[in-house]
């Protein structure tokens, strides 16, 4: 459940540290190996292989407590898809922002059809607890059936031209990628791509916040 806090029972270093290292590794474009080297800098020694483990262990339990921390989401959503090369092969990752370009929602999937386009709109509502005043997107079919199923009541603006700001938050995803080389796995990216969508601009002392 995301309103759960994440344990760091067990662990021998601490909440603040652990909290630290996963913000570095999602919030800027490093690898396990640099955030290794920076946190001597603190005078903590911890190895790569440490911090991925921390990474896939809390990402997403940090993006989830700085979420909670930010204003509510506004009622403007905006939708877009983009192809994504997952080991070799092509996959789409749909993306909701709000307004203020606020991401409200990743998907990775291997197909962009009315079935998957329903599906984003209802992960989208039950992880905002809300529904829009209004949803804009391009003009691909898929979101004009899935509109009229799952939310008919909502006003949809189609138009490629009105979508700028789902389009523009694809940008740090893809500087990203390129860094990474690329995603190993559908189920991979999806667990990425979740936690580094949450985890922008808040300071450290907002992730450390998260276990409080």
């Amino acid at each position: 459940m995301e309103s759960r806090s994440p344990s760091y029972k067990g662990h021998r270093y601490p909440a603040e540290v652990i909290s630290h290292c996963v913000w570095l590794y999602f919030r800027f474009p490093l690898s396990f190996r640099e955030v290794e080297e920076l946190m001597p800098q603190r005078g903590v020694l911890v190895s790569h292989e440490t911090v991925r483990r921390w990474c896939a262990t809390f990402g997403q339990a940090c993006a989830n407590g700085l979420r909670r921390r930010r204003p509510r989401s506004g009622d403007e959503w905006h939708l877009d898809e983009v192809f994504v090369r997952i080991n070799g092969e092509l996959k789409y990752l749909w993306r909701a922002v709000d307004a203020g370009g606020n991401v409200l929602g990743v998907l990775v999937q291997s197909r962009r059809g009315e079935a998957v386009a329903r599906r984003f709109f209802r992960r989208v509502m039950k992880k905002t607890r809300a529904v829009p005043r209004v949803v804009v997107t391009d003009k691909l079919r898929s979101y004009g059936a899935a509109h009229r199923e799952v939310m008919p009541c909502v006003e949809h603006r189609r138009s490629k031209y009105l979508n700028n700001r789902a389009e523009n938050s694809h940008q740090p995803t893809r500087r990203r990628e390129r860094a990474m080389k690329g995603f190993r796995s559908a189920g991979a990216a999806q667990r990425f791509l979740s936690a580094f969508s949450g985890i922008s601009g808040p300071c450290p002392a907002a992730v450390r916040g998260t276990h409080a």
